[in-house]
């Protein structure tokens, strides 16, 4: 048998792939559990304040104004949870440090890639409750008061 071959099989890396597979596909399915959490809590946000929202435009707020109200929220809760998961994984890393085959278990380049891509696809998915806001109608908001 050659080494190639032993390699893939049961006794060589088949588990450690299994396992990666495994993971990324957690990891994947936590990443949509997180941009869908992020979206329906702006969502609901910018619209529980169409009002204040209808009044600030009302009184002469421009729309990239309105956009920022909406996105500052999700910037502050997207940075808390990017930090948080940071020095939650640096910590699991540690425990999961045996299982790695030839990857350091404190990559940088992993870490930062694996936040970045967090922050950019929470930051997309929380354009549409913003977008969405600064189309409020101010007659409309104004006129349920």
């Amino acid at each position: 048998m050659t080494m190639k071959k032993s390699l893939n099989g049961a006794n060589g890396y088949f588990l450690f792939r299994m396992g990666a597979a495994f993971a990324g596909t957690l990891g994947g399915l936590g990443m949509l559990l997180a941009v869908v959490g992020v979206y329906g809590v702006i969502s609901f946000t910018a619209s529980r304040r169409t009002h204040e929202i209808g009044v600030r435009m009302a009184l002469g707020a421009r729309p990239l104004g309105i956009f920022a109200l909406v996105l500052r929220p999700a910037i502050l809760l997207v940075g808390t949870g990017a930090g948080i998961g940071l020095l939650a994984s640096l910590g699991v890393a540690q425990l999961l440090k045996s299982l790695l085959v030839g990857v350091s278990s404190y990559d940088p380049f992993t870490f930062a890639i694996v936040a970045a891509l967090l922050i950019v696809v929470t930051l997309v998915a929380c354009y549409l409750p913003a977008r969405r806001a600064t189309r409020v109608d101010p007659s409309l908001a104004l006129r349920y008061e």
